[in-house]
């Protein structure tokens, strides 16, 4: 298979899970199926996302070439997105929540991940947080919130549509994380193909504490990062690791001091940009390869995770953590007892007897 025709059937998914609202349940299972052909893919890619039809053309600045950039014109809210110096570089802007993202923020960095494709001079992406407390803090929990079983699948599919489309581009997306990098955060940082940390940058997941399922990447590629053992622990029991010891347990790539997060990751990306970038898109694709086999996995997660939302558990671990108080879990594994307890004295009186027979 032609790299480029498994970068479209990527496209062709993402492309099935916005236009059916997050209804598609077949759209893994069409990674390999989808019709793919370049034109089409062309056409996909420009009409993926409804904030795509702001498409203009611009002129690198100093050049004399005319490059397509979806992004340039539209109006992020929630992200800051710039190109310079063929780098691709997208911040979550939401400080003031220690940058946790909502359905808006999914959909604006979809968008401006997706943009890249339309300028083959981009060699590389850096996806960071604003402000210097957090890469990201994960979802949004006033958003979240507001999620159940039945709408659940909104939320899911933006989550796995960004990470299919971080993992479906071209070329090498890093994540410069600074500050907290925690549940969906860490995620994020997991989709990316090189982590780069200042020192005091702490990574984690925290679903268990707060009622959520880290199902999204972390289930999946933690394991095959850290080790089994390793994974059980960051996720039964919330172990979090500063940035000197994710980069001892392969978590992360580098750890440098905070004042020089940026330049060494600009370093990085100037070595990327001298290289062939017709190897790196090969190659991003080849490694990708097993892990990609983990899609049915992340289906199946999804699935797990919509039957979460809005429960009662969800919603105590989310309000204790909106609320600064320590969440009571162990009322809903009393209450659990109770209704097994009534059910086997039920069986021990023969109570589940048809009626009208001995």
């Amino acid at each position: 298979m032609q790299v480029w025709e498994q970068d479209c059937r990527l496209s062709a998914v993402y492309h099935s899970l916005v236009t059916t609202g997050g209804r598609c349940s077949s759209c893994i299972r069409r990674i390999r199926s989808a019709p793919c052909s370049r034109s089409s893919s062309a056409k996909e890619r420009k009409t993926a996302h409804p904030l795509a039809r702001d498409a203009t053309t611009r002129k690198h600045e100093g050049e004399g070439r005319m490059t397509t950039a979806a992004a340039t014109k539209t109006a992020y809210k929630e992200i800051l997105f710039e190109v310079k110096d063929d780098v691709a570089w997208i911040t979550i802007n939401r400080p003031e929540v220690r940058n946790a993202f909502r359905e808006q923020t999914l959909d604006e960095m979809i968008h401006a991940f997706s943009s890249t494709r339309s300028d083959p001079s981009i060699a590389c992406a850096v996806v960071t947080g604003a402000g210097d407390q957090a890469f990201s803090a994960g979802g949004d929990f006033y958003a979240m919130r507001r999620l159940n079983r039945i709408n659940g699948l909104h939320w899911n599919d933006r989550m796995l549509g960004l990470a299919m489309t971080i993992r479906g581009l071209p070329i090498p997306v890093i994540a410069m994380v600074n500050g907290w990098c925690m549940g969906g955060g860490n995620e994020l940082a997991l989709w990316c193909d090189l982590v780069i940390a200042s020192e005091d940058a702490v990574f984690g997941q925290t679903g268990a504490r707060v009622g959520a399922c880290p199902t999204v990447g972390a289930t999946q590629y933690l394991p095959r990062m850290v080790g089994e053992r390793l994974a059980r622990e960051m996720i039964f029991l919330c172990r979090t690791f500063k940035g000197q010891e994710a980069v001892d347990v392969g978590l992360i790539n580098r750890v440098v001091p905070k004042a020089e997060l940026r330049k060494a990751t600009e370093e990085w990306c100037e070595r990327i940009k001298s290289y062939s970038p017709q190897t790196l898109r090969a190659t991003k694709k080849s490694l990708n390869h097993e892990s990609d086999e983990l899609y049915a996995s992340w289906q199946h997660g999804m699935e797990l995770l919509a039957q979460i939302w809005g429960s009662e558990e969800s919603l105590e671990g989310m309000d204790a953590f909106l609320e600064k108080r320590k969440p009571d879990f162990r009322k809903f594994r009393m209450r659990n007892k109770q209704i097994v307890e009534e059910y086997l004295a039920g069986l021990a009186a023969d109570q589940n007897r048809a009626p009208g027979r001995p």
